[in-house]
């Protein structure tokens, strides 16, 4: 069965619109924490540690100590345009 999703992909004008009101860029910020960005996305953070230690998320953030921090705009980018076609959800 194929995907229904396919060839859908987000913009940056797209994205820049989701977080134009306060309310939104205040609750998720340029940088997110993994609490703000497993929020954001709907999963559990178990998920994107997950997701981090086996490379899907490189070039979405960068490890601050021990703590990982992620890049919002390219977070949902990657996410969106493909970071998972190869069949891995």
């Amino acid at each position: 069965m194929g995907r229904r999703d396919v060839g859908l992909s987000i913009t940056a004008a797209e994205i820049a619109a989701a977080f134009s009101h306060s309310h939104w860029a205040d609750r998720y910020p340029p940088v997110l924490t993994v609490d703000q960005a497993a929020e954001l996305l709907r999963v559990p953070k178990s998920t994107l540690y997950a997701w981090s230690s086996q490379g899907r998320l490189k070039g979405c953030g960068r490890r601050v100590g021990k703590h990982l921090r992620l890049f919002r705009d390219r977070l949902l980018t990657h996410l969106f345009n493909g970071a998972f076609d190869n069949g891995e959800e």
